[in-house]
């Protein structure tokens, strides 16, 4: 059994396989997952979650003055229920409040946000690190790397979107820091170096120097040819896909020189997904 202040959450409650419809969500888990108490556990939990109610019911618990209302008065009226507008707008009105504030106070602040038991709060901080801009690429990377190995799917996510653009600006120095990643024991961290990398990705802008010219990229990707890792296998058949959208006789280059290298079942399910749509 878990805990809270209020109640105790059943193992029912926390074993659930989530609904497949929002509107199938049972009231009292919508509940739980407004109120922060518990996590999603699918992407139809995780979706249903209305994050400007969410932010009022944790400033109102510790009587802090970031305002919901001031998050969704700096979105247009479409954007204040798209789960990928709202949660940077509310990061950054987090980032303007811990500006504010002693770094004694920011410290706590940011940890309680950081460990939430709420993904979705974990989601904001992981926007905090991405959206502060006195941090380089390098320490950002090295900050967003607790959220890039998430015990759950939604902050992993978030954690890769959260660095991205700054990933964009400074290329060079992004894959110079994520390649020892991509060699990482953890494959939450291999994942994370290339999907964060896709020359376009899902939900994020293109990197338009990768999609020019793949290669710049390719000691990073080499790393993962022949991973055994599902998770990670499909997020570099992804990057490889998306390179084939413009550079088509490089990814094929590239996917027989694996092939020739380390003809393994991961490495030829890596290469068949890589190329499936050239």
């Amino acid at each position: 059994m878990e805990t809270n202040s209020d109640f105790i959450i059943s193992e029912d409650i926390l074993s659930r396989k989530g609904a497949r419809k929002a509107v199938e969500i049972p009231e009292h888990i919508r509940h739980l997952l407004q109120s922060g108490t518990i996590e999603s556990v699918n992407l139809t939990e995780w979706l249903a979650v209305d994050h400007l109610v969410l932010l009022e019911q944790i400033t109102c618990e510790r009587d802090i003055p970031v305002s919901a209302q001031d998050v969704a008065s700096r979105l247009e009226p479409k954007d204040q229920q798209r789960i990928m507008k709202v949660i940077p707008a509310i990061g950054r009105q987090w980032l303007e409040y811990m500006e504010r504030i002693p770094v004694e106070e920011k410290t706590h602040l940011f940890t309680f946000l950081a460990e939430h038991r709420s993904d979705s709060v974990r989601c904001w901080a992981a926007y905090i690190i991405g959206l502060n801009p006195d941090l380089d690429i390098t320490e950002k990377l090295r900050q967003i790397r607790g959220f890039a190995k998430d015990s759950h799917f939604g902050v992993r996510e978030i954690a890769w979107m959260a660095v991205r653009d700054s990933i964009r600006a400074d290329l060079s120095a992004a894959i110079q820091c994520l390649t020892p990643w991509s060699t990482d024991p953890d494959p939450m961290i291999r994942r994370f170096a290339i999907e964060s990398t896709r020359p376009r990705g899902v939900w994020a802008k293109h990197i338009q120097p990768l999609k020019d010219n793949p290669a710049i990229a390719l000691t990073l990707i080499s790393a993962v040819k022949s991973d055994a890792h599902p998770y990670v296998q499909d997020s570099v058949s992804n990057w490889l896909n998306d390179a084939g959208k413009t550079n088509p006789d490089w990814v094929r280059q590239v996917c027989a020189a694996w092939v020739e290298q380390s003809d393994t079942k991961y490495t030829q399910r890596i290469v068949k997904r890589g190329q499936r749509s050239i």
